[in-house]
């Protein structure tokens, strides 16, 4: 028989029978496979966790830990650096498999095995297997080059605006009524795309699990005040009135979160705000919170409704949010039908800063009368750690 796997490809065997292991394992070795055993679930999940393998035969029915909580365990509670396939063999008359299956297996296979079927089924798991971790590689190398790609872009834009600055002050000479206007038409395209590869550059930390939170306890309605006092002249522009209010005691309530975050979440949320509402008002309310009433409680996962939170909301009097695009407009590059709608990727990253906080991000929004985007986060008495992906 022609040998068509990989020597690199490592198999761990897992069953409480001996002459099985023994059987099965001398098959996969004529192959060329390399074979590890356990004799029971317990140290079968010692020895994925010391060593990852690339394929699971799975025995079902097992003493103490059997099949159906090792698959579990693996799939629910294990944080493999890949995906690991597995194969559940079961007697004839064991009970259905489908369970297992449920749970996260990949196939069965049922006693007394085959050579020929054995072999095929574990051929067809590592294809699987290979062809995941080429897709996972692939995905993690675009990823890494697009973050390259963004950083490096950062150095000329950066050094563009420093220029476009010093024209704009007359340091390079006085400018014609004319060139003040490009000078100014450019800095501002400068700035927005700027703005864009700042945002993405966060996201792909944010997805490669290099994003690092520096704690501190935060005063939301100063920074709030902060955030509303840069984005004013935007409002001004627009003739729209931007209001802040906010209780006592959410006044004084702090939350434990990094600063240069919360800011740059704040200032995504007003600024879109403002950004499409063209008259009326953009209102910001600053509130302590203990329980969800029933309306909210399905949209928040079951968190638990005895925690304090600290509520934000920030409404406006804009176009709305049709109803199709609200359960998806927290995705990545989910871009809204609105004729200024950006790249899609601010919500996205108010929604990553958002959890990375322990918080909660939600949206009401009507056609024709505004949308209330509400944050919810834990106040200094709830602990949360260095956030990690």
């Amino acid at each position: 028989m022609t040998s068509q796997s990989s020597h690199s490809d490592k198999i761990l065997v897992v069953d409480d029978s001996p002459d099985n292991v023994f059987l099965i394992k001398t098959i996969l070795e004529e192959e060329g496979y390399t074979i590890s055993t356990a004799e029971n679930g317990i140290s079968a999940l010692a020895k994925l966790k010391a060593s990852p393998c690339d394929l699971v035969l799975l025995d079902l029915m097992m003493p103490g830990m059997d099949g159906y909580e090792v698959t579990n365990h693996i799939r629910k509670e294990m944080k493999l650096p890949q995906y690991i396939p597995i194969l559940l063999i079961t007697a004839h008359d064991a009970p259905n498999v489908a369970h297992g299956l449920d749970l996260g297996a990949d196939d069965f296979i049922r006693k007394p095995v085959t050579v020929d079927e054995l072999l095929a089924r574990v051929r067809s798991l590592l294809r699987l297997k290979h062809s995941m971790d080429e897709r996972d590689e692939i995905a993690r190398q675009r990823e890494d080059f697009v973050s390259r790609l963004t950083h490096d872009l950062r150095t000329p834009l950066v050094a563009a605006d420093r220029m476009l600055m010093l024209f704009q002050q007359g340091a390079l000479g006085t400018l014609s009524p004319q060139m003040q206007e490009v000078i100014a038409i450019m800095s501002r395209s400068n700035i927005n795309l700027l703005s864009m590869v700042n945002t993405l550059l966060e996201v792909y930390r944010f997805e490669a699990g290099s994003k690092t939170l520096v704690l501190q306890p935060i005063n939301l309605g100063r920074l709030l005040e902060e955030v509303i006092g840069e984005l004013a002249p935007l409002a001004q522009e627009k003739t729209l009135s931007l209001n802040l209010d906010f209780t006592e005691e959410s006044s004084t309530n702090k939350v434990m979160g990094d600063r240069l975050e919360l800011h740059r979440l704040f200032t995504n949320l007003l600024g879109n705000a403002i950004k499409f509402t063209d008259s009326g008002s953009v209102n910001i309310c600053l509130t302590s919170e203990r329980q969800f009433n029933k309306s909210s409680q399905s949209q928040l996962s079951r968190k638990s409704n005895s925690v304090d939170y600290i509520r934000i909301e920030i409404a406006d009097t804009g176009s709305g949010i049709p109803p199709e695009e609200q359960a998806t407009i927290f995705e990545r590059f989910r871009q809204g039908s609105h004729k200024s709608s950006g790249s899609g990727l601010g919500l996205y990253l108010a929604r990553r800063i958002v959890e990375a906080h322990k918080g909660i991000i939600l949206l009401n929004s009507e056609l024709d009368k505004g949308s209330v985007f509400i944050v919810l986060l834990p106040t200094k008495n709830e602990k949360i750690s260095n956030y990690e992906l």
